[in-house]
């Protein structure tokens, strides 16, 4: 039986929290984390967020840590290192009233590689983004006429920028890593940084 290690109800200050695979963990409700390490090795789907906030915590992702939602975790000045796809980080409205709990301000990805991750409901000017080969598309939603104007190659503009006035309004910024996405959009990192650099509100 897959043991089940919930860490609840409590303020854990200045530890190393490692979550390696062969376990099920729930994080919250009412956890506070400060100035602590968590080391993420198990899969996302061995990962539950019930609600909490992490404080001034390095984050790493030993293995790609795929498809999470942090909406119900708040963090403020965290650090994230490792590989992170599809992950969504900030409040949304969508998760009941639960996203309340939620949020993301003056926390730093410069060392992490993100790969279509989504920030909702925060001011990027308090995030350090990854540099290139990740990129960011700020404001991407509002601006998505103005993107689809461009020329973009391979299959980029028809799936991604085409796709983004589906996305919630409160999505502020989305980051992309430049070979992850030119190998699954027949194109290159190369033939997307040259359209890009030409593109405002990107950070690279």
């Amino acid at each position: 039986m897959t043991p089940n290690i919930h860490y609840k109800d409590r303020e854990i200050v200045g530890e190393r929290l490692e979550l390696p695979a062969g376990a099920l963990y729930w994080l919250g409700p009412n956890l506070t984390l400060r100035n602590c390490t968590v080391v993420i090795s198990v899969a996302s789907r061995w990962l539950t967020l019930m609600s909490g906030q992490f404080i001034d915590c390095t984050i790493q992702a030993k293995g790609e840590l795929k498809n999470k939602r942090w909406a119900r975790m708040s963090f403020k000045g965290c650090h994230f290192k490792g590989r992170f796809t599809g992950n969504d980080f900030g409040f949304r409205e969508d998760d009941l009233d639960k996203w309340r709990l939620g949020g993301i301000e003056n926390c730093d990805f410069s060392e992490a590689r993100l790969d279509g991750c989504r920030f909702y409901n925060c001011d990027m000017r308090t995030i350090r983004l990854p540099r290139w080969p990740c990129f960011t598309l700020l404001e991407p939603v509002q601006r998505a006429a103005e993107l689809a104007r461009l020329k973009w190659p391979g299959l980029f503009g028809s799936v991604i920028i085409e796709g983004l006035p589906e996305q919630e309004a409160c999505v502020v910024a989305v980051t992309y890593h430049a070979p992850s996405v030119a190998e699954r959009l027949d194109t290159t990192a190369e033939e997307l940084r040259a359209v890009l650099e030409r593109v405002p509100r990107v950070v690279m």
